[in-house]
């Protein structure tokens, strides 16, 4: 099953907690606390294999899950780190937000990676928190929680080369006697259902090995395509990763300047930049033609088509080949060289750190009034992690939570807003009673 477009949804591990533990030994003089922190947990990375040209292994599956970190335990033993989970895509994915508003990231080369989940960090244990004036706190962190997340793996075929054509133009016959893919082919009218990926060797046809290069057929082109007519639509997407097209016409067909047009639209209409590659026209099926009706096709095709020469092959019997190779290799070079004469530009913005210039390291997001209280709905990057990995419940972490709110001057504004005995401070969900 050729799958090019999925959703799941990926939780990286958990924090293992902090561990709460003193020493008991019998002649151990003022042994005091000693629990270990929990381990992190695991991250879920997605890398590229070049031996997958599809998504289709992940569609069993709608959760990814890392393992969670060990928690901490006595003798200031640490909490094993949570395994990581690589989850393996075709060279050429591109992973977006649930909506798709928003690339995550673009695999575009073999082995690159991204990790899309992290891990949760371990909660620290008690003997973390010894101090002067806490000397034995009975009191630890939990571990924080592993991202969570949806998303969407949409894959574009990464090919040097793609074949473009109405449907029984002889793309999958051209691909099979030009390369190693061995799509399916019959002798009736019919469209291939899912691309072809395909290695071309040069030397095959009296060319160096190092010019070989990757090919790709697109199927299901019909007019319509670009607004979701038949199964182009599906696949119009894998053209844009292309450097080069080869437009292949029937040469049995009638109005051949028509049917060029027709593929050429929908490339339009579905994006422009699709319409402005480089294409290498082809006819194909001059078996078929004798050297009237061949050279009448080729005048019927001039009318669409004015920019350079067109190609006459049979994929049948291989006539024409070796010069289209040729050709098709040329333009590769050429542009693999203006290429690297005008690399694109790529803007990339460094974000500056500025922790000491933070104005406001948290937000007053609301306030919940009733008529017995008030509720002061905080949050912010710091002050959730600090919640989430204190257990409010311990009265030695109740107090934590009032000093790091004290530090941040969360304390300060509520009570201009008006804050008295009675009210509540949300954070993270939990709920906090004010004090002074």
């Amino acid at each position: 099953m050729f799958c090019d477009e999925l959703k799941i949804k990926v939780n990286a591990g958990n924090g293992g907690n902090g561990c709460i533990s003193f020493r008991r030994e019998k002649f151990v003089a003022m042994g005091g606390p000693n629990g270990g922190d929990g381990g992190n947990g695991g991250n879920i990375t997605i890398k590229t294999n070049p031996n997958l040209n599809t998504l289709s292994h992940l569609a069993h599956k709608k959760m990814y899950k890392a393992q969670s970190g060990q928690h901490g335990m006595g003798k200031n033993m640490y909490g094993k780190k949570g395994e990581s989970l690589e989850i393996e895509v075709p060279v050429g994915t591109i992973i977006f937000n649930t909506d798709k508003s928003k690339i995550i990231a673009d695999l575009s080369k073999e082995g690159e990676e991204v990790v899309i989940a992290k891990g949760g960090r371990g909660g620290m244990g008690n003997a973390h928190f010894v101090s002067s004036i806490r000397q034995a706190p009975r009191f630890a962190e939990d571990g924080e929680p592993g991202e969570e997340k949806e998303i969407v793996m949409e894959l574009k075929l990464v090919a040097d080369i793609g074949i473009i054509g109405l449907p029984s133009a002889g793309k999958s016959t051209l691909i099979s006697v030009i390369s190693n893919a061995r799509p399916k082919i019959a002798e009736y009218h019919f469209t291939t259902l899912v691309p072809n990926l395909g290695v071309v060797d040069m030397s095959k046809f009296g060319g160096s090995p190092n010019d070989s290069f990757v090919v790709a057929d697109i199927p299901g082109l019909i007019e319509g395509a670009s607004e979701g007519k038949g199964l182009g639509h599906q696949f119009l997407k894998h053209i844009a990763r292309t450097k080069i097209l080869i437009h292949v016409v029937d040469g049995s067909l009638e109005n051949a300047d028509i049917n060029y047009k027709t593929i050429n639209k929908e490339l339009k209409e579905f994006d422009k930049t699709l319409a402005k590659k480089t294409q290498i026209v082809v006819i194909n099926k001059i078996d078929l033609l004798d050297k009237e009706a061949l050279a009448a096709k080729k005048k019927e095709l001039r009318k669409a088509y004015k920019k350079g020469e067109i190609f006459e092959i049979s994929g049948v019997t291989h006539e024409g080949l070796k010069l289209l190779m040729f050709e098709i290799s040329k333009k590769l070079a050429e542009f693999k060289k203006n290429l690297r004469e005008n690399p694109p530009k790529e803007t990339v913005e460094m974000p500056v750190l500025r922790p000491h210039l933070e104005k406001c390291p948290f937000v007053l997001e609301k306030i919940k009034k009733t008529k017995k209280q008030k509720t002061f709905k905080i949050s912010g990057p710091k002050i959730n992690r600090i919640a989430i990995m204190t257990d409010i419940n311990n009265p030695e972490g109740l107090e934590r939570m009032y000093i790091h709110m004290e530090k941040l001057g969360i304390r300060k504004l509520i009570e201009k807003k008006g804050a008295t005995f009675g009210d509540f401070i949300e954070i993270n969900g939990k709920k906090i009673p004010y004090r002074k």
